[in-house]
């Protein structure tokens, strides 16, 4: 496989350009921050709650009835949404129903998606 990746030819620093950047860049923290909250988006079972939960909130024995999983998976994965903040939930007597935490969760997962389904046009 080709490398499509150029190297610089000659070791150049442009130092206006790097200057001018170093201003503007975020600090590591909250790029950190920022890969974790990717990672929760790396997990299909995770990508499928949040998929169920744009309709409506749901309670674990209706998410997993819908995806054909036992309780206690998607209780744990409701977990690392929750940690992550992605999903909140309210309580109904003894039923928890879970429902996406804001409108980002919403927007991040369309624009992934989007991207996606260009790739099989």
């Amino acid at each position: 496989m080709k490398n499509d990746i150029q190297l610089c030819e000659e070791v150049e620093v442009h130092t206006e350009i790097v200057k001018d950047f170093e201003n503007k860049m975020i600090e590591d923290e909250i790029l950190y921050d920022l890969a974790e909250l990717f990672k929760v988006f790396g997990d299909t079972t995770r990508i499928k709650i949040i998929y169920v939960l744009f309709e409506k909130e749901m309670c674990v024995c209706d998410i997993a009835n819908l995806l054909s999983m036992s309780q206690s998976a998607i209780s744990h994965q409701l977990r690392v949404l929750k940690s992550a903040r992605l999903v909140k939930f309210r309580k109904e007597g003894k039923t928890v129903f879970y429902s996406l935490d804001d409108c980002h969760i919403n927007k991040i997962f369309n624009e992934g998606l989007s991207h996606i389904k260009e790739i099989y046009k």
